[in-house]
């Protein structure tokens, strides 16, 4: 018996493979990222808060004693901060924590990016109109209770963060109509006081090293 009859089995057929920079595994990561956090839903609602800016500065709304004009922005800058807090909940929990290296770099990307996104969106609704303390006011206020949103979401999950930065507006809301001193009521000082400014950075920066590194807390449901 020889094996001069023997066929080679004809080789398989590899299966064509996705190209493109689109199908690169780390676009699709990022994407499914985002896709998570419900980013798209985070960009409308951060968009939606600058048209109500505009309308307010327009209009000259107030909310009652006080200062109006600056009572206003900081409700709507309370509200853009709550919504970058809610989107530090993962719905995956912590199989999302096994899926490799990656995921701090994307929290801290998706962090500081929903945040730069919210102050642009933010200024751009003020453009038209004049608001007190201008874009430097707007940056501080959105980052520090930003912070504090981020930092609240690592303690309760991600679906409770929103109070953080709305329990803060009230103190504001106390501090403008009480023309509070402390940096630490930053809403309620001149947009170039430097006290104010390193507090609203200081609580700014420990909600995204918390964000990054340990991300919100996964509530489980009993």
């Amino acid at each position: 018996m020889t094996a001069a009859g023997l066929q080679k089995p004809e080789p398989r057929a590899e299966a064509s493979r996705p190209r493109g920079l689109l199908h690169h595994p780390g676009l699709r990561l990022v994407r499914l990222h985002l896709a998570s956090r419900r980013i798209p839903g985070a960009l409308a609602a951060l968009a939606l808060c600058a048209l109500v800016l505009r309308a307010g500065l327009s209009w000259h709304w107030s909310l009652g004693n006080g200062n109006g004009a600056q009572q206003v922005p900081v409700l709507i800058e309370a509200g853009a901060a709550s919504i970058i807090a809610v989107t530090a909940q993962s719905p995956f929990g912590d199989p999302e924590r096994a899926t490799g290296r990656w995921l701090p770099y994307l929290r801290l990307g998706t962090a500081v990016g929903l945040t730069a996104a919210a102050f642009a969106a933010m200024a751009a609704g003020a453009t038209a109109d004049h608001l007190p303390g201008g874009t430097l006011d707007i940056l501080r206020n959105t980052a520090g209770m930003t912070g504090i949103g981020l930092l609240l979401a690592a303690v309760t999950g991600g679906a409770l963060a929103w109070t953080g930065p709305m329990a803060y507006m009230i103190v504001a809301q106390i501090g403008l109509i009480g023309d509070w001193t402390s940096p630490w009521v930053w809403p309620a000082r001149p947009p170039h006081d430097l006290g104010a400014g390193l507090c609203a950075g200081l609580v700014f920066a420990a909600g995204i090293v918390v964000a990054t590194v340990r991300g919100a807390r996964a509530v489980r449901e009993i």
